[in-house]
This record gives structure tokens, C-alpha cells and sequence, in this order.
């Protein structure tokens, strides 16, 4: 009889002391391969990015047509959720080769947009120099790319905003 109240007091601490919190924020840069799916490089403490970047990798794949690439499309994502250096801001390279979605998030080295766009195409075109697009690009995959991030920016509550020349 006194085992169930024990029992249920006994789960009720461990989950008080034990209870998962939050993300530890890692010190080095983090790369997540899913072959034939998808390639995230995320710089440091950017590890939190994660999810979303993964969501939008989910909704690109389920719309995207093998045969076609992508430009690199550029991004200032806004995350309430993602705080590195006193900024909620992180800029997000993605882009669409031979089959395979290839995403980048970096943190910005200044606070204007010009800067951002500067420090967002010379890490992508880095990480993305040994993956040279092979075919035609598509304006419909561009516009698909941004449309999934919007939407899944618009459904996390995540201010999304295309960086362009």
C-alpha cells in the first residue's frame, strides 16, 4: 500500500533533480551528414539551429526534384531561441547539388546587412567548393528554398530575411 505513494514520490524527485534543460551550446563547429539527403555545417554555439535547419531540410526534400540544382540562397535568420554573443542572429547559406541539400549558419562579424551578405557568401562559397553544381540551375528549386524557410520560419515564430545583392 505504501509502495505506490513511494514509488510516485520517488519519480517526482528524480525528475525534479534530473530533468533535461537546455542545449549546451558547443564550443566547435558541428557537421551533421545524412548521405544522400542533406550536409549542415554549423559554426560555434550555433548547435541550437539545429531543428529548424533540419525542418527546412525536411520541406526542401519533400518538393525538390533531383535532376535540378540551386543558386546558393542567402539568409539573416532572427531565433529567440538561438542567443550567441549577445545577438539572436545567425546568417544561413543553403543551396541545392547533384541531389544533395547543403546548408551553412554562421554568426555575422558586424551588425549592417552588407557585412552580413560578405561574411554569409564566403563561408558558403568555401564549404561549397568541392560540390560544383553539374547541372542546370532551376529558379523553381530557388523559389521552392525560399518558401519552405519562410514557412517553417512563419510556424516557429522565426524572422527570416533574404540576403541579396
Amino acid at each position: 500500500m505504501l509502495e505506490i505513494p513511494a514509488a510516485i514520490t520517488l519519480s517526482v524527485l528524480f525528475l525534479i533533480f534530473f530533468r533535461p534543460g537546455k542545449t549546451p551550446l558547443l564550443e566547435s563547429q558541428l557537421l551533421i551528414i545524412r548521405p544522400g539527403q542533406y550536409q549542415i555545417t554549423l559554426a560555434p554555439k550555433l548547435n541550437v539551429a539545429q531543428p529548424f535547419i533540419e525542418a527546412i531540410a525536411k520541406r526542401i526534400g519533400l518538393m525538390s526534384d533531383a535532376t535540378n540544382n540551386s543558386g546558393i540562397q542567402f539568409f539573416s535568420v532572427r531565433d529567440r531561441e538561438v542567443n550567441v554573443g549577445n545577438s539572436d542572429v545567425y546568417l544561413l547559406a543553403i543551396a541545392y547539388r547533384n541531389g544533395m541539400l547543403y546548408f551553412q549558419a554562421v554568426q555575422p562579424s558586424l551588425n549592417d546587412q552588407l557585412s552580413h551578405l560578405q561574411t554569409i557568401t564566403l563561408c558558403a562559397n568555401a564549404e561549397l567548393a568541392p560540390f560544383p553544381d553539374s547541372g542546370k540551375l532551376s529558379e523553381k528549386l530557388n523559389a521552392c528554398i525560399v518558401e519552405s524557410i519562410q514557412s517553417v520560419a512563419r510556424e516557429r515564430s522565426i524572422d527570416v530575411a533574404l540576403l541579396a545583392e
